[in-house]
C-alpha cells in the first residue's frame, strides 16, 4: 500500500488538534482532577459472589441531592447486590436462553448479572474524530471483529447520547485502520500512530470531563491486532487503568486480568458465520487430532516437528494440506483440533473448533481465555502445555470416550457465546464482550476523593 495516499486524513486531524490548542498532556492531571478509582486485584463472579458487598456511601444515602456520578454508582451497587442475591437463589426464566450446568462457573449469578446489563448499562460513544481511522473498520477477514464490534456499537440500544449518562466510555478508534493510513509499511516507525491515539485521548480530555476525573479507568478500547497491546502504551493511563478489550490477550506482556478483556480472534472470510457453523456428531469424526498451519512461532516449531505427517492412531498434523483437501472438512471430521499460539496467543482456530463441533486443544503460554469470568473452559476444551507436546497423542487417547462425548457437548453449549450475529443477539459474542466490560466497570468504584464515608 502506498502510504502517501493516506496522509491527508493525518494531517487533517493533526492540524486540527493544534489549531484547537488541545497540545497540554494527559500524562500529569492538573489539580481538577477529583475522583479516584478502585478495583480489586481480580475479578470473576465466582469471587464476585463471596466478597463484601461495596457499601453505598453514605453522602448517597443522604436526602442531598445526588450527583451523576453518585447516581450512577448507586444504580452499581443495585446491580452488585442483585448478582450476588441471585448465586443463592433459583435462575429466572428468560425467552431466549437460561445459562445452566458446568460450562458456567456460576449460572444463576452470570444470568442475573446479564439480566442487570441489559436492564441498566449505559455506554457513551465519543463522537469525535473521522472515519477511517475512527467509527469504522473492515468487517472481514482474521480481525473482522474489530469492525464488526465499532459498527455494532454505533447503534447498539446500550449507547447513550447523554455522556452524564454513561457507565462506561467507548474510544472509537480502529488499530487496523491505524495502521492500513498511518503506518508507512516496513518503516518501523511507530510514532505517528502513538501520536495520533495520544492526541485524540488530548482531545476527549479537554472537551469532557470523564477521563481525567477517572484517569480513564471507565473507559475502554478494543483491538483485535496484535499491535494493539502496544499502540495502547502510546496513554500511560490508557494502558495503567483503562479497560482494554483485545484479541492478543497475553499476560506476560501487560494484559492485566483485573482490569482487561479477552476477546476471541474470529476469521470471517466474507464478513459472516455463512458456512462455518455445524458439523457431523462424533460418532462420525474420524481423525483424532488435526492441525495444519504455517510454522509461526516456537510453539508451532515444536509441534511440527514432533508430529508433522506423523499419521498414527488418527493423528493429522501438517504445514499444508493435500490437494484437494479443505481445511474445514478436515475440521468438522476430528474430534480434537489443536489451537496453537503463532507470532502472539491469539488465533481462530479456537473458535473455528468450536463453530464446527470440535473440542478445542489450546497449546498457549500466558493466555487469557475469553471470557473466562463466566465461562469454565475446563469443560469444553483442553489445555496441554508446550513442554507437553511430545506426549501429544497419549494425552488426547487417554481422555475417557465419555469425557470426550461431555467436552464436544459443552462446546456446542457455549457456541453461541462466540457466534457473530449480523445483527447482534442476546448472548452472542457481541453481548459477551459487552458483559466483560460491564463486569469491569461493576468492579470499579469511583468516588468524590472528598467523600470519606
Amino acid at each position: 500500500m502506498d502510504a502517501s495516499k493516506h496522509k491527508l486524513p493525518w494531517l487533517i486531524i493533526l492540524s486540527l488538534i493544534i489549531i484547537s490548542g488541545f497540545l497540554t498532556s494527559i500524562f500529569y492531571p492538573t489539580n481538577s482532577t477529583t475522583f479516584i478509582y478502585t478495583n480489586s486485584s481480580l475479578f470473576n463472579l465466582s469471587t464476585f459472589i463471596n466478597s463484601t458487598p461495596t457499601p453505598i456511601p453514605h453522602r448517597i444515602l443522604s436526602s442531598k441531592k445526588q450527583s451523576n456520578l453518585q447516581k450512577i454508582e448507586a444504580d452499581l451497587t443495585e446491580a452488585r447486590a442483585a448478582i450476588k442475591k441471585a448465586a443463592r437463589n433459583e435462575s429466572i426464566e428468560d425467552p431466549d436462553y437460561v445459562p445452566s450446568g458446568s460450562v458456567y462457573w456460576n449460572p444463576n449469578s452470570f444470568h442475573r448479572s446479564y439480566l442487570e446489563m441489559e436492564k441498566r448499562f449505559k455506554i457513551y460513544v465519543y463522537e469525535e474524530g473521522d472515519p477511517p481511522i475512527f467509527h469504522t473498520a473492515p468487517c472481514y477477514g482474521i480481525l473482522g471483529l474489530e469492525g464488526i464490534f465499532i459498527n455494532d456499537m454505533e447503534i447498539s440500544r446500550f449507547r447513550t447520547k447523554d455522556p452524564e449518562k454513561a457507565h462506561v466510555y467507548f474510544l472509537p478508534f480502529s488499530i487496523v485502520t491505524l495502521i492500513n493510513y498511518v503506518y508507512i509499511v516496513d518503516s518501523h516507525e511507530w510514532t505517528h500512530m502513538f501520536d495520533t491515539v495520544s492526541d485524540y485521548i488530548t482531545v476527549i480530555d479537554h472537551k469532557y470531563p470523564h477521563w481525567n476525573r477517572s484517569q480513564g479507568a471507565d473507559h475502554f478500547m478494543l483491538a483485535c491486532h496484535d499491535w494493539g497491546p502496544i499502540i495502547s502504551k502510546s496513554v500511560p493511563y490508557l494502558f495503567k487503568n483503562s479497560i482494554r478489550a483485545l484479541c492478543n490477550a497475553n499476560t506476560s506482556e501487560g494484559f492485566k486480568l483485573s482490569r482487561d478483556v479477552s476477546i476471541p480472534e474470529i476469521y470471517l472470510p466474507h464478513g459472516t458465520t455463512e458456512g462455518l457453523l455445524g458439523g457431523p456428531s462424533p460418532s462420525n469424526r474420524t481423525i483424532l487430532v488435526f492441525f495444519s498451519g504455517g510454522v509461526h512461532g516456537y510453539i508451532r516449531e515444536v509441534l511440527l516437528k514432533h508430529w508433522e505427517n506423523k499419521t498414527e492412531d488418527g493423528v493429522k498434523i501438517q504445514q499444508y494440506l493435500p490437494k484437494g483437501d479443505d481445511y474445514y472438512e478436515q475440521v468438522r471430521k476430528s474430534k480434537y483440533c489443536i489451537c496453537a499460539s503463532g507470532w502472539e496467543v491469539a488465533s481462530p482456530r479456537m473458535v473455528e473448533a468450536l463453530y464446527m463441533g470440535c473440542v478445542p486443544v489450546l497449546v498457549k503460554d500466558d493466555y487469557a481465555k475469553p471470557f473466562g469470568d463466566v465461562l469454565n473452559w475446563d469443560t469444553f476444551s483442553v489445555d496441554i502445555p508446550t513442554s507437553h507436546i511430545p506426549q501429544l497423542k497419549d494425552i488426547l487417547m487417554a481422555i475417557p470416550q465419555r469425557k470426550y462425548l461431555k467436552l464436544q457437548k459443552n462446546g456446542a453449549q457455549v457456541r453461541k457465546h462466540f457466534v457473530v450475529n449480523l445483527p447482534p443477539k442476546r448472548y452472542d459474542v457481541f453481548h459477551m464482550i459487552l458483559h466483560s466490560i460491564w463486569l469491569r466497570r461493576l468492579d470499579t468504584h469511583i468516588r468524590d476523593i472528598n467523600d470519606q464515608s
